[in-house]
């Protein structure tokens, strides 16, 4: 099974925070949408037949196609690539997009998850992070989509913004359930770089991230989603039963996948690529070259170790210990249960006879943990 991801790079207007590849303006969506399709055409052979199981609209904001243009990308997508009739189609939407009119519109498409950003239900977070949406707009988006059958739905969740108290995001965590959703994505407020809350921060105009507190926000994550029935299957994502992401956990698991559009990744097991990041640039390459631009990485030994460890261990199922003997030798699996010795003597990590895997203390630190058992 594999994988298909198509970015759709436009969004009303810039959250604080993001750092991923987008533009403001839409004067380019008709063409964009043109170059998308025929990109899948130009891409039809890099999952060698693979079936496709899982279809991704992620962004930018998705949201902003018209039920058309997504058919019209599914259908493009039919037209070349084996399509499962159980497939998981997830589109991810900005709550304020999700009026009637529109979810009813995405009833006539094979969509058939959302994954809708709300970030917070209170107003004071969702201003801080210059969101486009209020939370009277989340809490309809959710209920009307439910309303419409879309019961297979994910939220987003930040905590650790300046202002967020431990009340309310408890409250968040409890009102989420209190809905129905039966998975959500939950990330502490990162500071990247060259986004506008980096400035922000850096000029004194807004209160920098505390990290105690995001810690400790993360320690109620895990503790209240536990006793409200969530699995904790992966560090950033929980899920009722029966509803994990089957797209990202292909991601976690190593599956193959090919990303459509500007700034999309892919890989085909081996080797890594990713396409330009620049919308004008991309729509000439694809259009009027009839190629796709992209760079492409060859991962080493070492370096799919290493990416195999860092993504395993964030995950309820951990390190296969028999993957890591049988691909990257005996050798290298005692160097690693070497390298866990002070986590396992420390209770971070538990080491069965099939697999290593993090405790709720090492979920704290997984990045550390699986930078010192990086082979260099």
């Amino acid at each position: 099974m594999a994988g298909i991801y198509v970015h759709i790079p436009f969004c009303k207007q810039a959250c604080t925070y993001c750092n991923f590849h987008f533009s403001t303006s839409i004067k380019l969506k008709s063409d964009l949408v043109q170059a998308l399709i025929a990109e899948i055409a130009l891409q039809r052979d890099y999952l060698k037949g693979e079936k496709i199981d899982t279809l991704y609209f992620g962004g930018g904001t998705p949201s902003l196609l018209s039920a058309e243009e997504i058919n019209l990308l599914t259908d493009e997508i039919s037209n070349y690539f084996d399509i499962q009739d159980n497939l998981e189609f997830t589109l991810e939407a900005n709550p304020d997009d999700l009026k009637q009119v529109y979810i009813n519109s995405l009833k006539s498409t094979r969509v058939n998850r959302l994954s809708i950003g709300v970030q917070s239900f209170f107003d004071h977070d969702l201003t801080y992070m210059n969101r486009a949406h209020n939370e009277q707009e989340a809490d309809y988006a959710i209920k009307a989509a439910q309303d419409a059958g879309f019961e297979n739905l994910t939220i987003d969740l930040i905590y650790g913004t300046p202002g967020l108290t431990d009340k309310n995001w408890i409250h968040n965590l409890t009102y989420m359930n209190q809905l129905g959703i039966p998975h959500f994505s939950s990330y502490a407020l990162t500071v990247e770089e060259g986004t506008a809350l980096d400035h922000q921060i850096r000029t004194k105009k807004s209160a920098p991230v505390d990290v105690e507190q995001s810690a400790h926000q993360f320690e109620i994550l895990m503790d209240k989603a536990e006793e409200l029935g969530y699995e904790h299957y992966e560090i950033s994502n929980l899920a009722k039963e029966g509803h994990r992401a089957m797209h990202n956990t292909n991601y976690w698991l190593g599956v193959p996948y090919l990303g459509i559009g500007p700034s999309a990744h892919s890989f085909d097991g081996t080797n890594r690529r990713w396409n330009v990041a620049h919308n004008p640039q991309y729509i000439k390459s694809i259009l009027a070259e009839q190629t796709v631009p992209f760079e492409e990485e060859h991962l080493t030994d070492t370096q799919r170790l290493n990416e195999y460890l860092m993504t395993a261990l964030r995950t309820v199922w951990g390190v296969d210990k028999e993957r890591v003997s049988k691909n990257w030798g005996s050798d290298t699996l005692k160097a690693i249960n070497t390298a866990l010795q002070p986590y396992i003597d420390n209770g971070h990590v538990t080491i069965s006879d099939n697999s290593i895997s993090l405790n709720k203390s090492g979920k704290l630190i997984a990045d550390k943990i699986a930078s010192d058992l990086f082979l260099v």
